[in-house]
């Protein structure tokens, strides 16, 4: 995902319903870091790598217990934190619990040594040490619990830096594991500064980085990785394209749209951002259908099932978007609908309807962040496609069509990581997730996939 950055000068709760600081959080000193990474290395090699898989298990499992059996104290904190509509903070903090539970359930198999009787070697699947994990604030448990469920398992001890904006997620997410009898070191939680991660980049006892952020957090941390020979996996957001052909059910495909776009408001990676419809009228019909769609919605308190608009998480991500939109009209796009602040407390936008955007058109490379529906209409299906691919993003895509066959078959030309067919973007523990091309590499979840990014298969040959 490829959120805006928050502050970095601190590590603070802001309400985004109504702007007011409600908790702010001291950094980690430099001396509080250089214990933590020391202990992270003193349990890696004393006790979490030399336990039983099935002892790792009984942490994770009870971990994910925990987080399920005190779900409504969680969600309330993503609520709290970033704006989340409470039923989708629920939905996240069930599925964090749902993937440590999957990994606690089958790291064995995933983990499970293979043979090469010609040769009479074994290949095993050995933990490399201590992972940082850089993870930001749009779905603070959810991006946690992808590197903490495989990588717990697989032996590895890990060091989690969180958003500033979502300190007490990370602080809950945190405690989960050690009410669940983790040993010290094992998990982490750091609020570090960006000074003090390049310096745990650096420090050799760092095995490997993870991070899901913005292109250029990314590529820094791509960077010093590599100067330091560690192994980096970027997620590192997108620009989903959603085909609509000209066989699809265009009605039908109106509501999972607008449930694609505005998921978490629109601050996810793989939200449904570019809409691209086959047929000028369909196109036209598409964008009416939409406008009747989104005139229904209201406002309101997050906390509340009833809220159909939700605020941003942040004053600037809100001004970010706004300062979009208005670059794009300069530009020669047109707003069909919203396009605003809504004018109460807290950082609340119209979802906007954008049309009319050409390629020379900022907004048409740029990731937005928030409920803006970009709109293009082409002529041919494989104008669709090359235009989903005009982009320098590859995560996620859409494919609408009443012909299963033909989506599959478009689905193998789009430049991504990830197709869904009839349906906005979805996650599963077994289904892996990343993309291509600016969205960056490696994958997590996915069953084994993710499970081998930080691992050693270490070849062992007899005579």
């Amino acid at each position: 995902m490829s959120p805006p950055a928050q502050q970095e000068d601190v590590y603070q709760t802001v309400n985004p319903t109504t702007a007011e600081i409600q908790k702010s959080f001291p950094y980690t000193s430099d001396s509080e870091v250089s214990n933590a990474i020391e202990t992270a290395q003193k349990c890696y090699d004393n006790t979490w790598r030399q336990s039983s898989i099935a002892d790792r298990a009984k942490v994770v499992s009870r971990a994910a217990a925990l987080l399920k059996e005190n779900l409504e104290m969680h969600a309330q904190f993503i609520t709290l934190e970033m704006g989340k509509h409470i039923d989708q903070a629920r939905w996240e903090v069930s599925v964090s619990s749902d993937i440590l539970q999957y990994y606690a359930e089958n790291a064995e198999s995933f983990l499970k040594p293979y043979t090469i009787p010609k040769e009479k070697a074994t290949v095993y699947s050995e933990p490399v040490g201590v992972i940082l994990a850089i993870e930001p604030w749009n779905y603070p448990y959810y991006q946690l619990a992808r590197v903490a469920g495989p990588q717990l398992m697989a032996g590895n001890v890990l060091l989690l830096k969180p958003a500033p904006s979502t300190p007490q997620c990370a602080l809950a997410f945190a405690k989960a594991f050690e009410d669940a009898g983790a040993p010290k070191g094992a998990y982490t939680n750091i609020f570090s500064t960006i000074a003090q991660v390049n310096t745990l980049i650096d420090d050799f006892r760092v095995r490997g980085v993870c991070l899901t952020g913005s292109e250029r957090a990314g590529a820094s941390v791509a960077e010093r990785a590599g100067r330091n020979l560690k192994k980096v996996v970027l997620e590192l957001g997108g620009s989903d394209p959603v085909l609509v052909l000209e066989d699809a059910d265009l009605e039908g495909s109106l509501s999972p749209c607008i449930m694609g776009r505005l998921l978490g408001m629109g601050q996810s990676c793989a939200a449904s951002k570019r809409f691209i419809i086959v047929g000028q009228e369909r196109g036209d019909a598409f964008v009416k259908g939409l406008t009747a769609g989104l005139a229904g919605l209201q406002p309101g308190e997050p906390t509340e099932s009833s809220t159909t608009i939700g605020p941003l998480a942040s004053q600037r991500g809100l001004d970010l978007l706004l300062d979009q939109i208005s670059k794009a009209v300069e530009h020669g796009a047109k707003v069909v609908a919203g396009g605003k602040r809504i004018a109460r407390p807290g950082f609340y936008v119209e979802p906007t309807i954008i049309t009319n955007i050409t390629p020379e058109n900022p907004l048409f490379q740029q990731e937005t962040f928030g409920p803006v529906f970009s709109v293009y209409t082409v002529a041919s299906e494989a104008e669709a496609i090359t235009l989903a691919n005009a982009t320098k993003f590859g995560l996620g895509a859409s494919v609408y069509s009443a012909d299963e066959e033909r989506a599959l078959r478009v689905s193998k030309l789009l430049d991504c990581g990830m197709v869904f067919i009839n349906a906005p973007a979805w996650t599963s523990p077994e289904m892996p997730w990343g993309g291509v091309k600016n969205s960056g590499f490696g994958r997590e979840l996915g069953g084994e996939l993710g499970i081998a990014e930080f691992i050693n298969k270490k070849l062992v040959r007899t005579p």
